[in-house]
């Protein structure tokens, strides 16, 4: 006889278990949203302010000098950029910034490299207080040892017609030396290869070691090729502070052909008066090249930032 009665389940089968919609969900969706939505107005903002000083510099570098009044300018004066160059020497003082900016780049990448390799993967008595020592060195700021940096350098023995005990001439004073030497290598840069390496496997360095290969090559062809974002921030910040470096070069340079680009666009400050649209137009020239730099690197120098402080 057919009934229409289900049929009955099976005694001691677990049953599949269905979730019950959460009453939650569409109040964690709600605050999720909403603090998408501040989240964005706050970089937003913080776009628009960091943003401004550099729109007030391009503005003001294509207003008329005669201009005394208004942000926006009349006329776009683009003649300004050509008379900033033909002012002064601009194409010296960017060449001499290129070679220091790249001097202290290819000396702060390799022996801090070297140095954070060794604290990192290379064990040895004192290499914690070393270690420490190095952090001391990032909180010193640079106005504090200025004045004895340049005695070092104006004391140099045997250059600038100084004897044995560095008297008697100016050292490394009005050259080369003076530019690049000192400050070449950042405790920064230590801290950064030396967290970096800290997050490479060992096993890579202990399986060159049984191959044969010494820490030398282990530190240039092994290790060093997994640390690809760190070697561009490491650049990226020396040249950057190379390229921008004002008050040293001011110190201990004086004939016009050692002359960076940003002691050359103080020339355009006088004592009386400001050339607002020049100046404004040589800084502008100055900003680009770390600009091309930085969107070139960007995605190296935002992957580095990330994963510095896991270690």
């Amino acid at each position: 006889m057919a009934t229409d009665a289900p049929p009955r389940r099976a005694a001691g089968r677990p049953q599949p278990h269905r979730p019950r919609p959460s009453r939650q969900a569409p109040a964690a969706k709600a605050r999720s949203s909403r603090a998408r939505i501040a989240s964005f107005w706050l970089l937003a903002m913080v776009s628009v302010l960091m943003i401004t000083p550099f729109v007030w510099m391009i503005l003001s570098s294509l207003r008329d000098p005669a201009q005394s009044a208004g942000l926006l300018p009349r006329s776009l004066r683009w003649r300004n950029y050509a008379d900033a160059l033909d002012s002064a020497p601009f194409v010296t003082y960017a060449r001499n910034s290129f070679f220091i900016a790249a001097g202290h780049t290819v000396i702060n990448v390799v022996f801090s490299s070297m140095a954070g390799y060794a604290l990192a993967k290379l064990p040895f008595r004192g290499s914690k207080v070393l270690f420490f020592c190095f952090i001391g060195a990032i909180m010193i700021p640079m106005y504090t040892i200025i004045v004895p940096q340049f005695i070092l350098v104006r004391s140099m023995p045997f250059f600038g017609g100084n004897d044995i005990l560095g008297q008697g001439g100016t050292g490394w004073l009005d050259s080369w030396w003076a530019l690049i030497v000192p400050g070449a290598m950042s405790p920064l840069s230590v801290f950064l290869f030396r967290q970096f390496y800290l997050s490479v496997p060992g096993e890579l360095a202990e399986a060159a070691r049984l191959d044969g290969a010494n820490e030398f090559v282990i530190w240039a062809k092994i290790v060093t090729r997994q640390i690809r974002p760190a070697i561009v921030t490491v650049a990226l910040l020396t040249f950057q502070t190379g390229w921008t470096n004002f008050l040293w070069p001011l110190l201990v340079t004086g004939r016009q052909n050692m002359r960076v680009l940003q002691v050359g666009l103080a020339s355009f400050q006088q004592e009386n008066t400001t050339q607002w649209a020049l100046l404004m137009a040589g800084t502008a020239m100055a900003t680009v090249p770390m600009i091309v730099l930085f969107v070139f690197a960007q995605r190296y120098f935002v992957n580095s930032l990330t994963h510095v402080g896991l270690k």
